[in-house]
């Protein structure tokens, strides 16, 4: 008020207080005086504000103005550099005080017809215990999830090749009681052998196996996370099942623990799209759904030289 002229005598009326009280807080702003009943940041104590004034211009000039530094990566810094032993919360609270409240960053949600699209995605998790001999291995989860109802499939593997990425499709749609009309996936060799995006050359065992199987293959911009954000959500939250305090009886003993977890979690979580329960809303979108082949398309895993008979007929394994 007295930038824009008003009196304190009118500052004082305005704000029902007397002109002492508006004098007395004046003259302390001027004085730059510290408000002695706040009780000093963790940073301050530690002497480390010229620490965080210089790291915070440094990487506002690096990042631009369309992007605020991030407080996560300061609370790094200051631990990794100073020893710094406070909490994160802590370190935002000082750097909004002291910088202000970043701008809100727009976002934008697609919600997609029932049947439309899966997204699907890889994690990978380590020192899980199997019981084998050597002892806790490394281990992946593919991850199908429906972007209309949100549920998800999660199916464990031991490798990433070409064999486990065809196999993990077919658990996943077991689960998930059918195919959608597209699968968005990463740029992973498995599925896009050369370029990214729209314009990469789709891996040619993965083209037959979706024209099969009846679905398109939409692959992401190379570092677009955001492109399958329904999937990366869900790798994210089984980044925090707790694996490592667990035994398993092999992989099949972790495939039903998980089976059992997705599903408790289903009945819980909320889709956005319908204000349903995931659980309920997949029951809803199963007949949007394209039905699984009668047989799924099994990769081989054995290359066999044998002799072709007169009638054209083969023997392998047992069988003609």
């Amino acid at each position: 008020m007295q930038q824009r002229g008003q009196s304190q005598s009118q500052t004082a009326r305005i704000l029902g207080v007397s002109e002492g009280a508006v004098r007395y807080h004046l003259r302390r702003a001027r004085e730059g005086a510290a408000d002695g009943r706040q009780k000093p940041s963790r940073i301050e104590q530690l002497g480390l504000d010229q620490a965080v004034a210089h790291w915070w211009q440094a990487q506002a000039e690096a990042l631009g103005r369309g992007r605020p530094p991030s407080v996560r990566t300061l609370h790094d810094f200051l631990r990794a550099e100073y020893g710094y032993d406070g909490s994160y919360k802590s370190v935002r609270k000082y750097v909004r005080a002291r910088f202000g409240t970043p701008a809100v960053r727009p976002f934008r949600r697609v919600e997609t017809p029932p049947g439309a699209q899966t997204q699907s995605d890889w994690g990978e998790f380590r020192r899980v215990d199997l019981g084998d001999p050597d002892g806790p291995t490394t281990v992946y989860a593919f991850v199908m999830v429906l972007s209309h109802s949100r549920k998800e499939a999660v199916v464990w593997s031991r490798s990433m090749d070409q064999l486990a990425w065809h196999h993990v499709h077919n658990e996943a749609y077991r689960r998930l009681g059918g195919g959608a009309a597209v699968n968005r996936i990463d740029n992973l060799k498995t599925g896009i052998v050369h370029g990214c995006g729209a314009w990469g050359q789709i891996n040619e065992q993965y083209r037959v196996y979706a024209r099969t199987m009846g679905f398109h293959i939409d692959a992401c911009e190379v570092r677009a996370p955001e492109q399958k954000g329904k999937t990366e959500r869900r790798v994210g939250d089984g980044k925090g099942l707790d694996l490592r305090g667990r035994h398993f009886d092999g992989l099949a003993g972790l495939q039903s623990w998980t089976d059992a977890d997705r599903a408790t979690r289903a009945s819980k979580r909320i889709c956005p799209a319908t204000g349903l329960s995931v659980a309920a809303s997949w029951e809803a979108e199963k007949p949007s759904l394209r039905p699984r082949p009668e047989l799924l398309p099994e990769p081989f895993d054995l290359v066999k030289t044998a002799p072709v008979h007169k009638d054209c007929a083969v023997h392998f394994e047992g069988r003609t």
